[in-house]
């Protein structure tokens, strides 16, 4: 192989990545153009405060482009005993930041020999959020959502995140993903400030149905292959996935009210 000799315009200097791609064996990905990737894509999440803490849920549908990737992906990830995330976005670097998440904290309590206040893993989801910025400005873009249970004022909480990091503690509900105005509307008109953690249960699954029914990117229950959304109440009881048997049920009586209808 001959020296490679390069006009003054295009010279790739002390650049070894550039030279690399100037004369065709980069190993490293064209990240101007990771835009045009199919790119899995977990779409829509919502979480409710409640009176006895919060409720999260997210669709199980992962997509890339107009196709579906995955059915039965989790968005809804347990943090640690009292508090949950639940992910949108590009569906790798969310799953990484998750698990980065789980470390943090863990690392801290190990260290500290006390667990991290709520607020303070807010903090610190920011923190990875804002260090995706990069990868957002090409297109994989994580937006998350943070809820728990606040041991020390015996009450839930909720933020939610831009691409940026800026994090926003909500008061009532929040929703993300491809399907969150439909979402968010479902939960706007049904939610009050006395609701119970089994009627959030419901109102979650009713919003996520909706988001499912008019977003072609959010999956709905899927009862021939038994796939239902994950649901998981926060309390003073920790961290519960609620079961599919019991989201079999609820669906059912959606179904029900939507045929009468």
């Amino acid at each position: 192989m001959k020296f490679p000799v390069f006009p003054i315009d295009q010279d790739p200097g002390s650049n070894f990545g550039e030279l690399l791609k100037r004369v065709g064996l980069s190993p490293f990905t064209d990240y101007a153009n990771v835009s045009q990737l199919d790119i899995p894509h977990a779409t829509t999440c919502v979480a409710v405060r409640c009176a006895g803490g919060v409720v999260m849920a997210g669709d199980r549908r992962a997509t890339s482009g107009n196709l579906i990737s995955h059915r039965a992906m989790e968005k809804v990830v347990q943090a640690d005993d009292f508090s949950g995330v639940a992910i949108a976005g590009a569906a790798g670097p969310a799953m990484e930041m998750v698990k980065l998440f789980q470390l943090q904290i863990e690392h801290y309590e190990k260290v500290e020999g006390q667990p991290l206040s709520l607020e303070g893993k807010a903090n610190q989801l920011s923190m990875f959020v804002r260090n995706n910025l990069p990868a957002a400005m090409q297109g994989l873009m994580v937006v998350p959502i943070f809820a728990g249970f606040d041991v020390h004022i015996g009450q839930g909480r909720l933020w939610d995140y831009d691409a940026t990091g800026g994090r926003y503690e909500e008061s009532d509900f929040v929703a993300t993903g491809s399907g969150q105005l439909h979402a968010s509307t479902v939960l706007r008109v049904s939610w009050r400030r006395d609701i119970s953690v089994d009627e959030a249960i419901e109102l979650v699954s009713r919003a996520l149905w909706e988001a499912s029914d008019a977003d072609s990117a959010t999956g709905g229950p899927d009862v021939l292959r038994g796939i239902y959304p994950v649901v998981a109440s926060i309390t003073k009881d920790g961290f519960n996935r609620v079961p599919d048997s019991d989201l079999a049920s609820i669906y059912s009586a959606i179904t029900t009210g939507v045929q009468q209808r």
